[in-house]
C-alpha cells in the first residue's frame, strides 16, 4: 500500500508538472521571432515562418518530413499556411531582406522591401534605403493613428453619449408626463439643440480625423512577394516590421519583449488571434475580486449560523446535504440560473423601476459583469461554507469555554475568539473559491462574457463604473481562440500564451491570499486546521 500510494502521488505530480511545462514552453516561445526561409519547389516559391514540423509517410513512399509554413499575404494568396514536403524542395535559403509585417488587418505579410512612396512617388527603391525611410517615418505615423483612435473612441464616444442621454431624457419625460405635455415639448427642444451641437462637434472631430488620415496616407512602403507580386502598405497600418534573418540575439530579445508588452497592454485584433488581451485580463481580475467580495461574507455568515447557532436536527442536516450536493452541480446549470434569475427577472425588474427610458433595449436585463460575478459567487458558495465550517470546528472548545467563563456573550466569543482563529481556514476556502471561479467558462458564456468588449466596465464617462456592461474573460478568450477562430493555426500559439497568462493570474491571486493566510496563521497559530 505504501508503494501504491506513493506511485499514485508520483503519477499525479508527473501529470501536473508535465501539463504546466507544456503550457510554459509553448506559451513562452510564442513571441520569439524565428527565421524566414525562402523555399523553392518545382512549381512555386514560398516565403514565411516555419510553424510546425512533422514526419509522415506518403502512400507507397518512405517516411519523410513536411513543414507547415506561415506564408500570410491572405488578400493575395487566399491562404495563411502551406504544407511543404522535403522531397518537393528544389532550393532553400534565408534571404537577408525577408521582412515580416504585422498589420492591423489581414494578418501578417511576408515580402521584400521594394520601394518607399511619398505622395505616390517612389523616393527609395533599394532595400536598405527603403528600410531606413520606414524606420524614420513609422513612429510618427503610428502616433497619428493613436491620436485618430483616441478621437474616434473618446471624443466621438462622448458626443454620442451626450446625444443618447438627451434622447433618453425625452423617453423619461414621455413616461412621466405623457406626450405633447409642456415638459415633453421642452425635452424635444433640448434634444434638437443638443443634436445640432453634437453635429457641429462631430463635424469638427471628423475633419481632424480626415486630416490625420490624409497625412498618414502620404507614406507607404511597397513590398514584393516571393512570387513577384507587389503590395503597397500604409505605414499607419503596420504594427511592427522586422527582418528576422538580419537580427541579432539582442534585437530578437527586444522584439520578444515588445510583443509581450503589446500582448499584456493592448486590445485584440484579427478575430482575437493577434494583438493583446488587456480587456480580458481586466475583466478576469475584476470579476474574480467582485465574486470573492460577494461570496465570502455570505459563506461565512451561513457557516457561522450552521455551526454556532443552529440546533442539530432534520432541517440542518437537509441544508448540509443540499450544500454538499450543490457543489457537484454542473457549472452550466448555474449559468442557466443566472441568465434566468439575475438577467431576466432581477435585471429586468431593475430596468422597469429605475431605467424605463432604456427599454426595449435593456440596461441590466442582459448579461454583464455584475450578474456574472453573482453567478460565480453562487457556484463557489458551497466551497466557502464547507471550509469555514471546518475552520470553526477546529477552534478548541476550551477557548470558547474560557471566554464564557470570563463573562463574554456568545457573539463576543465568536467575534473575538472564534473568528480570528478560524480566519486561516476561511482564507483557505476563499483561495479554493477564487481558483475555481477564475477558471470557469461555461456560466460566463450565458451571463456576460463576450468575444470582444474593448469598453472596460470602468471609464471616464459618468457614472464611471458600469457593472452592467459585458466583459472579456481569459477563459472564454481561450475557448474562442481554440474553437471559434477562422485562422486556427495562427491562433494556436496564442491559446498556450493566454493559458499561461490565466494560470499566472490565478497563481498571483492565490499567492496574495496565501500570504494573508500565513500572517493570520502566525498570529493565531492555535486555530488553523
Amino acid at each position: 500500500m505504501v508503494w501504491l500510494n506513493g506511485g499514485a502521488l508520483a503519477i499525479g505530480l508527473f501529470m501536473v508538472v508535465g501539463l504546466l511545462l507544456l503550457v510554459l514552453l509553448q506559451g513562452l516561445s510564442t513571441f520569439w521571432p524565428g527565421p524566414v526561409p525562402e523555399i523553392r519547389t518545382a512549381t512555386k516559391v514560398f516565403l514565411g515562418e516555419i510553424s510546425r514540423t512533422e514526419d509522415f509517410t506518403p502512400p507507397g513512399e518512405p517516411e519523410t518530413r513536411r513543414r507547415m509554413l506561415r506564408t500570410g499575404n491572405f488578400e493575395l494568396s487566399g491562404t495563411h499556411f502551406d504544407w511543404i514536403s522535403d522531397p518537393d524542395i528544389v532550393s532553400e535559403s534565408e534571404p537577408e531582406w525577408a521582412v515580416v509585417i504585422e498589420r492591423l488587418e489581414w494578418g501578417r505579410f511576408y515580402g521584400y522591401p521594394a520601394a518607399f512612396l511619398l505622395d505616390g512617388q517612389a523616393i527609395a527603391t533599394t532595400p536598405e534605403v527603403v528600410w531606413q525611410r520606414y524606420l524614420e517615418r513609422h513612429d510618427e505615423c503610428r502616433d497619428r493613428l493613436a491620436v485618430r483612435q483616441e478621437l474616434e473612441r473618446v471624443d466621438i464616444g462622448r458626443v454620442n453619449h451626450r446625444q443618447e442621454r438627451a434622447r433618453l431624457d425625452v423617453n423619461r419625460v414621455v413616461l412621466d408626463h405623457g406626450r405633447d405635455s409642456p415638459e415633453h415639448v421642452a425635452a424635444l427642444e433640448r434634444l434638437a439643440r443638443v443634436t445640432e451641437e453634437c453635429k457641429v462637434d462631430f463635424d469638427e472631430i471628423s475633419g481632424r480625423i480626415a486630416e490625420l488620415n490624409r497625412e498618414n496616407d502620404r507614406y507607404r512602403m511597397v513590398l514584393r512577394t516571393a512570387d513577384g507580386k507587389e503590395k503597397a502598405l500604409a505605414l499607419s497600418e503596420i504594427v511592427r516590421a522586422h527582418a528576422p534573418n538580419r537580427m541579432t540575439i539582442l534585437g530578437k530579445a527586444g522584439l520578444y519583449l515588445s510583443r509581450w508588452w503589446e500582448f499584456l497592454s493592448d486590445e485584440p485584433r484579427e478575430a482575437n488571434s493577434e494583438g493583446g488581451v488587456f480587456p480580458a485580463i481586466f475583466g478576469t481580475v475584476v470579476m474574480t475580486l467582485i465574486m470573492c467580495i460577494l461570496v465570502v461574507p455570505f459563506g461565512v455568515l451561513a457557516a457561522l449560523y450552521l455551526r454556532e447557532y443552529a440546533k442539530a436536527g432534520f432541517l440542518v442536516s437537509t441544508v448540509r446535504i443540499a450544500i454538499n450536493n450543490l457543489a457537484g452541480v454542473p457549472s452550466i446549470v448555474f449559468g442557466v440560473f443566472g441568465l434566468g434569475f439575475f438577467c431576466y427577472i432581477l435585471g429586468a425588474g431593475i430596468d422597469e423601476i429605475f431605467f424605463p427610458e432604456f427599454l426595449p433595449n435593456p440596461k441590466y436585463g442582459k448579461g454583464g459583469l455584475l450578474w456574472a460575478s453573482l453567478t460565480l459567487a453562487l457556484l463557489t458558495l458551497p466551497v466557502v461554507i464547507v471550509a469555514t465550517e471546518e475552520a470553526l470546528a477546529a477552534v478548541p472548545r476550551s477557548m470558547r469555554e474560557g471566554s464564557y467563563a470570563c463573562g463574554a456573550s456568545k457573539w463576543q466569543t465568536i467575534r473575538r475568539i472564534v473568528l480570528p482563529r478560524a480566519m486561516p481556514g476561511i482564507m483557505t476556502g476563499t483561495i479554493l473559491a477564487m481558483a475555481r471561479g477564475a477558471g470557469e467558462v461555461a456560466p460566463l458564456m450565458l451571463v456576460g462574457a463576450v468575444k470582444l468588449a474593448p469598453e472596460l466596465p470602468i471609464d471616464g464617462v459618468a457614472p464611471f463604473v458600469h457593472p452592467e456592461r459585458s466583459f472579456m474573460h481569459l477563459g472564454f478568450h481561450i475557448y474562442d481562440l481554440g474553437f471559434q477562430s477562422q485562422n486556427s493555426e495562427a491562433a494556436k500559439p496564442m491559446v498556450f500564451t493566454t493559458t499561461l497568462l490565466l494560470i499566472g493570474i490565478v497563481v498571483a491571486l492565490n499567492v496574495a491570499s496565501i500570504w494573508i493566510r500565513g500572517r493570520l496563521r502566525r498570529k493565531f497559530g492555535e486555530g488553523h486546521f
